[in-house]
């Protein structure tokens, strides 16, 4: 089982960048394909972005596409979310996951870490 440790979140003006960091313990790190997914005060949590195990394969919601980058290091057991250009609408809790199986499917993330909060202002 893996456990995982969300950083990075803050307060944003809009147009600015923030890097997310998630943290993982344990031996099996690249095991796993990892995602980041956010919820939004009275919103249900929605995918943002999904890396496979190796990172070869990225996939990313349509909200995130040209604006976000996912990337992993193995040796470190992190994942990251780089998120450039943003916009008020991206403010939420950020949680990466882990998959035991697909990226692609969010009923396969079966581990996850505390959450940040971004917050983007006008």
């Amino acid at each position: 089982q893996v456990q995982l440790v969300d950083s990075g979140g803050g307060l944003v003006q809009a147009g600015g960048s923030l890097r997310l960091s998630c943290a993982a313990s344990g031996p099996t790190f690249s095991s796993y394909a990892m995602g980041w997914f956010r919820q939004a005060p009275g919103k249900e949590r929605e995918f943002v972005a999904g890396i496979g195990r190796l990172g070869s394969i990225t996939y990313y919601a349509d909200s995130a596409k040209g604006r976000f980058t996912i990337s992993r290091d193995n040796a470190k057991s992190t994942v990251y979310l780089q998120m450039n250009s943003l916009k008020p609408g991206d403010t939420a809790v950020y949680y990466c996951a882990a998959s035991i199986s697909s990226i692609f499917d969010p009923s396969d993330y079966k581990f996850w870490g505390q959450g940040t909060q971004v917050t983007v202002s006008s």
